[in-house]
This record gives C-alpha cells, structure tokens and sequence, in this order.
C-alpha cells in the first residue's frame, strides 16, 4: 500500500485534502563562475573562544559547489573547517594561501579584508 500523502522537509505530514501535494521549490540558485564570484576573505575570532578562523563570504551558487570549494580550500591549506550557510571556514589564519589559491583558479575579484 503507498502512501498518498508523503511527509517533505518542510515538515508536513499530512493533509485532509484528497488533491493536495506538495509544491517543491523552484529556487534553484545557478553557480556564478569564478570570474563573476565576489569572495571576502578574512579572519575572525568573534565567538570562537580566541581561535582565529580565515572566513571566506560571498559565495553564490549551490550548496555543493560551496562544500567542493571549502573542501579544495581545505585540501590546499592542510587544515579542517566547514562549508554551511553561504560561508567557508578554514581553521587558522590562512588568508595569504587562500588568497593564492583562489587567484590561481580563476577567483580575480576576490577581495581580502581585516
């Protein structure tokens, strides 16, 4: 037996209404290409118990593609951070790597910052 009502991530479960279904999102954000990509690059401390953090802002494009670039990032830099909510965080002060890196593959207008 299917179920005629599935359950989304928006958290419905079910509905009374015989013809109802669920609408997805056609938000899909495209990937603006490296040229085109306006990146900060800074560090932070705020709320990281004093460690510093090179933060990467101004990403626009997919979720994948920014979790592929902070992996790169990571790669490059030999360090850990994470990819989420439109930023990139690599642990430590990297910005002079970052910078490179991103020059070297195509990021010219990155800008860095603090």
């Amino acid at each position: 037996m299917s179920k005629k009502n599935k359950s989304d991530n928006r958290g419905f479960v079910y509905s009374t209404d015989p013809n109802f279904k669920f609408e997805e999102e056609q938000n899909a954000v495209q990937t603006l290409a490296p040229e085109h990509q306006k990146l900060r690059v800074w560090l932070d401390t705020k709320q990281r118990a004093g460690k510093a953090v090179t933060l990467i802002t101004g990403f626009i494009g997919t979720t994948d593609d920014l979790e592929d670039l902070g992996k790169k990032l990571k790669n490059y830099c030999g360090t850990g951070g994470s990819a989420k909510d439109g930023e990139i965080i690599i642990q430590g002060d990297q910005r002079e790597k970052v910078m490179q890196w991103l020059l070297k593959n195509g990021y010219k207008n990155s800008k860095k910052a603090g």
